[in-house]
């Protein structure tokens, strides 16, 4: 796998994708302050390669930059999803690994193990910190070019669609979570909950 330098114009297209996808899925999941969001991301599918082949520290600093932005905003955290290689370990603050009572583990990612997505997360956090699981506990997140995220969002997760279909050339899928339903053919259900 071949690290990829990128142009500065398609960098900042990319920030701003990247920037909206994530305000789109903040708004439509109605996150709360303190949530967690999570990411997975194939930076070579942004670039329009196969996943896992064209690495880029360049696309993932401009979409790390872009949605670490729209989290902030909202005082919601991020939870960078690593590669494979790490067993989809999770990159988070500190903070965000204690509120949520999560176990840190020692490993840190590298753009050839762990993803250059996580790798800019863990260089750009102020406390960063790797965890093996986030024990579903994200409220939404998006999938940058099929990286498989919906074992970390809490159950129920369903889709949500956004006006937007692609980051670069990456396909993206987002996903919030749903209360689940209980009761029966009586029961009346929270409209602000669906």
């Amino acid at each position: 796998m071949e690290l990829v330098s990128v142009e500065s114009e398609e960098l900042d297209m990319i920030r701003r994708q990247a920037y909206q996808a994530a305000a789109e899925v903040c708004d439509g999941a109605k996150l709360k302050k303190g949530d967690l969001f999570v990411v997975g991301c194939s930076t070579s599918e942004v670039l329009g390669e196969k996943i896992g082949s064209h690495s880029s520290m360049d696309a993932a600093g401009a979409l790390f930059a872009g949605i670490n932005q729209a989290l902030q905003e909202r005082k919601i955290y991020l939870a960078a999803q690593c590669c494979e290689h790490l067993g989809r370990a999770l990159i988070l603050e500190r903070e965000a690994c204690t509120l949520y009572g999560l176990e840190e583990v020692n490993v840190i990612p590298q753009p050839k193990a762990g993803g250059s997505f996580a790798t800019t997360a863990y260089k750009s956090f102020d406390d960063p910190v790797a965890v093996e699981t986030i024990c579903q506990k994200a409220n939404a997140g998006i999938d940058i070019g099929g990286t498989l995220i919906g074992m970390h969002i809490r159950p129920v997760v369903v889709p949500l669609r956004i006006s937007m279909k692609k980051i670069g050339e990456a396909s993206i899928i987002c996903a919030r979570r749903r209360p689940k339903f209980v009761g029966g053919s009586r029961a009346v259900y929270n409209e602000d909950l669906l």
